[in-house]
């Protein structure tokens, strides 16, 4: 038996955003089910750790501003410092950290070295030497590329922890459940009544379907299907939100800025069909199984929907898969030449699959 067999207090590292924890559940099951009584704690920003109340392969959450992540906050030494105390008082047996192909481990790799933690194990190019005890050189993109999730699983298979289930986790409470029926009864949509939710932001610019053409997919969802329309979206988002309903002169419920974490789950699990752009929520249809319309910029080919019944959208463009958060060429082609009629159909194609979702025989008959 392997030290990896016998740890009982696991750290993952994932320090990214909503999605990318996600799409770790996987293998964060994994190494929760390959011991009985494991401790798994989640090492993530604060917008990761949003996640951990809803992953039940989780029992804590740490958050940390990591100064090698995108969009951290100003490096603050003194935080730094804490986070090491904090990691050495908890005594963790293993840490897995899970990256993407385009960034490093080693900045969490040392940080783990630091804090006293024996295992370490990550993909890594170059040598980590003392860094990582366990080293899985990383083949992608030269050799191959994989989707996020395979990535993550075959990291944690690599020391022998298999999930019984791929699937996405994020669990919704009851209580956020209950809450969003009241809101869609107050609205005249009836608990056997399928709806099309719309979200229409993402953290990065270059990953968000334009307001016009949003505008437009909204007036045509409204001729068309008899279905009721639904957007959320974050409190920042809710301006952008506000002004497509407002251009595209339906009446229709907003529920942006309104929600909490666990109540757009909820929103999103009673959903017919979720359209989106590739952003955390496009992620949680996925966990939750509902069918998925995803507006996929080409900034980075590994977080296709996975494993849910979804209609991938976008224009290939030459400068696909850039990696930026803003277009670098400043066309946005690979989302605004994806004519709204696209969505359009799109959705209809899922209609037919959502209706089993609700009760035996399907949800009212689209308009078409």
């Amino acid at each position: 038996m392997s030290a990896w067999d016998t740890a009982e207090k696991v750290l993952c590292v994932r320090l990214d955003a909503l999605g990318d924890v996600l799409m770790c559940t996987p293998a964060m099951r994994a190494i929760k089910q390959s011991r009985p009584g494991r401790h798994v704690t989640l090492l993530s920003s604060g917008s990761g750790a949003l996640a951990a109340p809803y992953i039940p392969e989780l029992d804590a959450v740490l958050t940390y501003p990591a100064p090698w992540v995108k969009h951290s906050a100003p490096h603050d030494s003194a935080a730094g410092a804490a986070l090491l105390a904090q990691l050495a008082a908890q005594r963790f047996d293993a840490a897995v950290i899970f990256t993407s192909y385009s960034q490093s481990a080693l900045p969490a790799a040392l940080m783990c070295l630091q804090a006293g933690i024996p295992l370490r194990l990550a993909h890594c190019r170059e040598n980590p030497y003392q860094m990582l005890t366990d080293w899985v050189p990383d083949p992608e993109p030269g050799q191959q590329v994989r989707h996020e999730v395979q990535r993550q699983l075959d990291l944690v298979a690599s020391v022998g922890w298999r999930a019984s289930s791929a699937r996405l986790s994020f669990a919704v409470p009851d209580a956020d459940l209950a809450h969003v029926r009241a809101c869609l009864a107050q609205q005249g949509i009836a608990p056997d009544q399928p709806f099309i939710l719309l979200h229409p932001g993402a953290s990065a610019a270059s990953r968000r379907y334009p307001a016009a053409l949003w505008a437009d997919v909204v007036q045509d969802l409204s001729r068309r299907f008899a279905w009721p329309l639904v957007v959320t979206g974050t409190s920042h988002e809710s301006a952008l939100a506000d002004a497509i309903v407002a251009a595209s002169g339906v009446a229709l419920l907003s529920l942006a800025g309104q929600l909490s974490l666990g109540q757009l789950g909820a929103a999103i699990r009673l959903a017919g069909v979720v359209v989106a752009n590739n952003t955390g929520p496009a992620h949680m249809a996925a966990a939750l199984g509902t069918p998925l319309v995803n507006l996929y910029a080409l900034t980075n080919p590994q977080h296709t929907p996975w494993q849910v019944d979804s209609r991938l959208l976008f224009h290939d463009v030459p400068c696909r898969f850039c990696y930026k958060s803003s277009c670098p060429q400043g066309h946005h082609d690979c989302l605004a030449k994806v004519a709204p009629q696209q969505v359009v159909e799109a959705v209809r194609s899922l209609m037919w699959h959502a209706r089993a979702r609700y009760f035996d025989g399907g949800a009212a008959k689209p308009r078409v």
